[in-house]
């Protein structure tokens, strides 16, 4: 991974639990220095995109890479 890369690259994230659709196409990349965060309502879908990305729940369909891993 070079300095300009994404340290968290997030494409076309999807999550659905049954019927409902938490997370509809999600693009998003972090890079080196960046300080992000995650502001919504209740619902809005912050605790499912950390939960993939801490591989705690598996996406429907998309990518997320944290530090180049998949």
């Amino acid at each position: 991974m070079t300095s300009h890369e994404a340290v968290i690259a997030v494409k076309g994230l999807t999550k659905r639990f049954g019927t409902i659709e938490a997370l509809c196409g999600i693009d998003l990349e972090v890079r080196p220095g960046e300080i992000f965060g995650f502001l919504g309502p209740n619902g809005a879908g912050k605790s499912t995109t950390i939960g993939i990305l801490c591989t705690l729940l598996r996406a429907t369909s998309g990518s997320a890479t944290v530090a180049g891993l998949a």
